[in-house]
């Protein structure tokens, strides 16, 4: 049987990268349309918040799909796919007019776009094209680039919002994102792929390496853990700038703290794949999200200034998306790189679930009490939760799980994105209402791990 030549290695990692730093540089200048679009439309921060909210459940709704499609027919169809998607949805914000314009353009069109044109889809492709024995760090490569587009992106957002309109600056990210249609040509997958043992895959259907995924306690705990890191990323990423203000600190503070973010996020995406290659993945990520609670407490209990909230964007940058490789890089040591797509899609879909939770309640909890202490504490307990449910994290090959006769059961990582919702509304609840959060989620997740 004939093998379809695989492209370089360095075009590979070149055009993934590339990808990643469009998309998610755009996607990260949204905390600086945050006041514009709000003020502009004559919206609460709440709306604009759900707006990112809606976004995020599309985009991890979206995930595993998206990543099935292109483990079946094609990275290159799904990433252009997505990138008319996302490039429409910038167009429709644009022009909206109230909140249908908003919550059509910004969130449903750009979850779908980021769905098809973001990590999933890419990582997956580095992963099945690169050499096993370079895959970690070329995961942490094609994500330090997701930091870069930040940093760049960030500032020229802000600079542009400032000398045009908020509208016409989403219309230039638009036009950016449509670049990626043209980017995607080298990631076609090669014909044979390379199992969790580095042999040639054998076909295994989609459906037996679910029922695996179902069964495996790592790959549940995995799901777990990676709803913090949605959580974290865009509760920081869309309410810091609005979180500065309240502190009395200027937008170009505010704007200073999330390109840091995005810069110190090269450094520790390249460490984070550079450290996967020799050290335990799973025990990285536990000190990943140790490291972010202790980071976010510091924030919040020092007085706050200028130079702490430069100094956070900093810390934070280190820690920022350190957890994609480290987290893709487990998937595929558990199952190999065939179904990557629709697997590490699955773990997103938990990642966007916390990034749901993380956006609309902070928006709510800001209307309600006029301030997001109650979130940032929320923030603390989270991340000393995914540091402790990652240590039993097991990253060595899932074995084949066993055909049992009688009932089928649901596929147990959906239902894990679901218990991160119902997590998530009820945190909301006694936040409103001014009482105190940070238990509940411990109790709550860390339950069915002690059970078995």
């Amino acid at each position: 049987m004939a093998v379809q030549r695989t492209p370089p290695y360095l075009v590979v990692l070149v055009a993934g990268s590339a990808i990643t730093a469009i998309a998610l540089g755009a996607r990260s200048t949204l905390g600086i349309f945050l006041d514009p679009v709000s003020d502009g439309l004559g919206l609460g921060t709440g709306t604009f918040a759900l707006m990112v909210a809606v976004q995020n459940l599309v985009w991890g709704l979206g995930q595993p799909v998206a990543g099935g499609l292109a483990d079946r027919f094609g990275t290159r169809r799904v990433l252009v796919a997505g990138a008319v998607l996302y490039a429409g949805g910038l167009v429709v914000l644009a022009e909206a007019s109230g909140p249908a314009g908003i919550h059509l353009g910004g969130g449903l069109l750009m979850g779908l776009g980021m769905s098809a044109a973001s990590f999933s889809v890419v990582l997956a492709a580095i992963g099945r094209l690169v050499p096993e024995s370079r895959r970690s760090f070329a995961l942490g490569v094609a994500t330090a680039f997701g930091s870069i587009g930040q940093f760049v992106l960030v500032p020229s957002a802000r600079a542009l919002v400032d000398a045009t309109s908020w509208e016409a600056a989403l219309l230039v990210l638009a036009g950016i994102t449509a670049g990626i249609v043209v980017l995607c040509a080298p990631l076609r997958a090669p014909t044979t792929r390379l199992g969790a043992d580095g042999a040639e895959e054998d076909a295994e259907p989609l459906r037996d390496a679910l029922r695996r995924a179902s069964r495996s306690r790592g790959y549940l705990l995995l799901n777990a853990g990676f709803f913090v890191c949605g959580f974290h990323v865009t509760f920081i990423g869309v309410h810091l700038p609005k979180h500065l203000e309240d502190l009395g600190q200027t937008a170009s503070v505010a704007a200073a703290a999330l390109a840091l973010i995005g810069l110190f996020n090269v450094g520790g995406s390249l460490a984070a794949g550079a450290l996967g290659q020799r050290f335990s993945q799973a025990r990285l990520l536990s000190v990943v999200y140790g490291a972010r609670g202790l980071v976010i407490l510091g924030f919040i209990l020092l007085p706050a200034s200028p130079a702490l909230s430069v100094a956070f964007g900093c810390l934070m940058g280190v820690l920022w998306l350190s957890t994609i490789p480290l987290t893709s890089g487990v998937v595929m040591a558990q199952f190999g790189t065939r179904h990557a797509g629709s697997l590490f899609g699955i773990v997103f879909l938990s990642h966007q679930v916390g990034s749901f939770v993380g956006s609309w309640g902070a928006g709510l909890v800001r209307d309600a009490m006029g301030s997001y202490d109650a979130w940032w504490w929320a923030a603390v307990a989270l991340g000393v939760f995914g540091a402790l449910v990652n240590l039993f994290v097991d990253e060595r090959p899932v074995p084949p799980a066993p055909v049992r006769a009688g009932r089928r059961r649901l596929i147990a990582p959906v239902g894990a994105a679901v218990v991160s919702l119902l997590l998530g509304v009820a945190a909301l609840a006694p936040d409103v209402r001014g009482g105190a959060t940070a238990p509940a989620p411990l109790v709550c997740w860390l339950h069915p791990v002690d059970t078995g």
